[in-house]
């Protein structure tokens, strides 16, 4: 049993004693539990300190009176604690005021470090994996759906806040020479609409040497247009174009004409995802070698001309020669034939968003392998679980809070100003 033995202006003490039989294990869930005590005994003393001597106050040039104090339940890393509190009213009534929950940063009952936690279990896992998580590790029993309130409330604040929160970029030991801009889409299956396809970009930072140093992650719910997707990314770029106006910003996606569009517009070269392209080239290997026994044979001619395209000058006009003669072959099978002929469009088309030798050359990224990750890392391995459909809200929270937890440094600068700013004031 744990208890406060002393206060003392900003210290507090506090006695416990802890009975340790059994084996380990149980020793430290017992410890464990204590220690939970301790926690929830501080954290009612530190609530306390954001309370009013219960004297009128003004929010602006509204004059508000304090009611009888009110009992009310929070909820911390620790447990559930209760104190009494001040709410406010004015002298008209209206919506109440609580100046503790103001000051103290609660978010919808659950004190700012569980709210923080809380939000960033469930951007990695979902409900029934936190709140198990919670009781099993942490010894602590929340419901699904006030883990989904305060989650939701978390990330409505961080998309509220997008245009007017910047974030800074952490500092790097290295020169940034190079900012990759690059954007991919991966599909979710939403409750009323089927699949429909999530938008992803970065931005990476790249040294001289060719080494990435930071990436900024984007994620947006599926949407009609991608305008809002387009306007957050174009935001992110505008921010850190300030800190970095001499870097070669590179655009590199797949062939999609939105993508080309966007990054044009944001981007002083264009590049096409190599990988993307060799995807083409492994077709055409079945014209160059159609025989049911000759995979060997394909694997050997695709290596050697995806070496070709990434270091030699001149390597898409020699593979389109090359393609133009294998169309004149008269044994290739229909599928064979049109999987050749969009190859050769493909090439013809984009030749000139396809110098790999000498992006290779000068250590620039060729491919757009970050944002492939990042379709994965960001939305599937969260939205894409068995029997998971979305509403389009509840996929923009869990996108907003994903991106900030995986963009390094950001998670600790969103929480920073929630603690500056606030997040409500009314309850």
């Amino acid at each position: 049993m744990a208890e406060i033995i002393a206060r003392n202006d900003n210290e507090l003490t506090i006695q416990v004693t802890i009975k340790l039989t059994g084996s380990l294990l149980e020793m430290e869930n017992t410890i464990l539990d204590s220690f939970n005590e301790i926690g929830c005994l501080a954290t009612t003393e530190a609530l306390k300190r954001f309370d009013t001597d219960g004297s009128p106050i003004k929010l602006g040039d509204t004059k508000m009176t304090a009611r009888d104090k009110d009992n009310k339940t929070y909820q911390t890393p620790y447990g559930s604690v209760q104190l009494e509190r001040y709410v406010y009213q004015t002298s008209k009534g209206g919506r109440i005021y609580c100046p503790l929950e103001h000051h103290a940063r609660i978010i919808r009952g659950a004190t700012p470090k569980f709210a923080q936690q809380l939000s960033h279990k469930y951007a990695n896992m979902n409900a029934p994996a936190v709140c198990r998580d919670l009781e099993d590790n942490h010894h602590r029993n929340i419901a699904h759906s006030y883990l989904q309130d305060v989650s939701d409330w978390v990330g409505g604040i961080a998309q509220a806040k997008e245009e007017l929160w910047e974030y800074a970029i952490p500092p790097l030991g290295e020169a940034i020479t190079t900012i990759v801009v690059s954007l991919d889409g991966a599909y979710i299956l939403m409750r009323e609409d089927g699949y429909r396809e999530a938008m992803v970009g970065n931005i990476s930072l790249y040294d001289v040497t060719g080494k990435r140093q930071h990436t900024v992650y984007i994620g947006e719910a599926p949407e009609y247009g991608k305008g809002t997707f387009f306007q957050r990314l174009e935001k992110e770029i505008a921010t850190v174009k300030k800190h970095y106006p001499d870097a070669l910003y590179l655009g590199i996606a797949d062939g999609a004409k939105n993508n080309w569009s966007f990054l044009e517009q944001h981007t002083s070269r264009q590049l096409l995802d190599f990988f993307h392209v060799t995807e083409y080239l492994a077709n055409v290997s079945y014209a160059a070698y159609p025989g049911k026994t000759d995979k060997p044979k394909r694997a050997i001619w695709l290596d050697v001309r995806c070496k070709q395209l990434k270091r030699e000058p001149g390597a898409v006009d020699t593979l389109i020669s090359e393609m133009e003669k294998l169309a004149q072959k008269n044994s290739l099978t229909k599928t064979v034939k049109e999987n050749l002929q969009a190859a050769l469009t493909y090439f013809k088309n984009h030749n000139q968003m396809m110098d790999y030798a000498m992006h290779t050359e000068k250590n620039l990224p060729i491919g757009s392998g970050v944002t492939e990750a990042a379709c994965k890392t960001l939305v599937k391995q969260r939205l894409c679980g068995s029997g998971m459909r979305w509403k389009d809200q509840g996929a923009k929270v869990i996108l907003s809070l994903r991106a900030l937890v995986q963009s390094k440094g950001r998670w600790q600068q969103f929480w920073d100003k929630i603690d500056q700013y606030g997040s409500h004031v009314y309850v």
